[in-house]
């Protein structure tokens, strides 16, 4: 026994398909799909792609580059406080050698997301933005708790504290997210 599929056609709209008589003209597919409505299909399909593999172009703005530099000098002073942990875990004398390394290792695996960061905003890529606003973000409350902590504690917190509202502002500007081809959303 053979399966027949049924579409449902409104009236107004008729469908012919091929194999029918009438129906046979090469322009229509199965289901009332059209070349023209095909070839549209795949180039939706196909313009992402072109989209994605398309880097802006002009020179690299200066509140890009200020970004880009703020934000990797954030992610070094991250790897130098985690390889001094780490050495000091190893070499000197904590209360816990293991949670001292470990800290150092944390710290240095949390400093590769601002470097990757500031190397993508530095080559205007589009996505490295995200990353270096959560790291921004997130220096805030850090930042905070130097301020609280007293004595020279106060300067790095106010110094880390500045940086992160600078590359927070150099990174929501219209210039900035245009050069990493990030346009205005559109309305519907």
């Amino acid at each position: 026994m053979q399966q027949r599929t049924y579409l449902r056609v409104p009236p107004h709209a008729p469908v012919r398909l091929r194999g029918i008589p009438g129906g046979h003209d090469g322009r229509r597919y199965p289901a009332g799909v059209s070349s023209q409505q095909k070839q549209s299909a795949s180039r939706a399909a196909s313009a992402p792609a072109a989209a994605a593999s398309t880097a802006p172009t002009g020179p690299r703005p200066a509140r890009l580059s200020a970004a880009a530099a703020l934000t990797a000098v954030e992610g070094l002073a991250l790897a130098a406080l985690g390889g001094y942990m780490l050495i000091m875990g190893l070499a000197g004398s904590p209360d816990s050698a293991q949670q001292a390394e470990m800290g150092g290792l944390t710290v240095l695996a949390l400093a590769v997301l601002p470097l990757v960061a500031a190397r993508g905003l530095w080559l205007r890529r589009r996505w490295s933005r995200g990353p270096s606003l959560i790291t921004q973000i997130v220096a805030l409350p850090v930042a905070w708790t130097l301020v609280n902590g007293g004595g020279a504690l106060i300067a790095a917190g106010i110094g880390l504290a500045v940086a992160a509202l600078v590359v927070l502002v150099l990174l929501v500007n219209p210039t900035a997210t245009e050069a990493l081809g990030i346009g205005p959303r559109e309305t519907p």
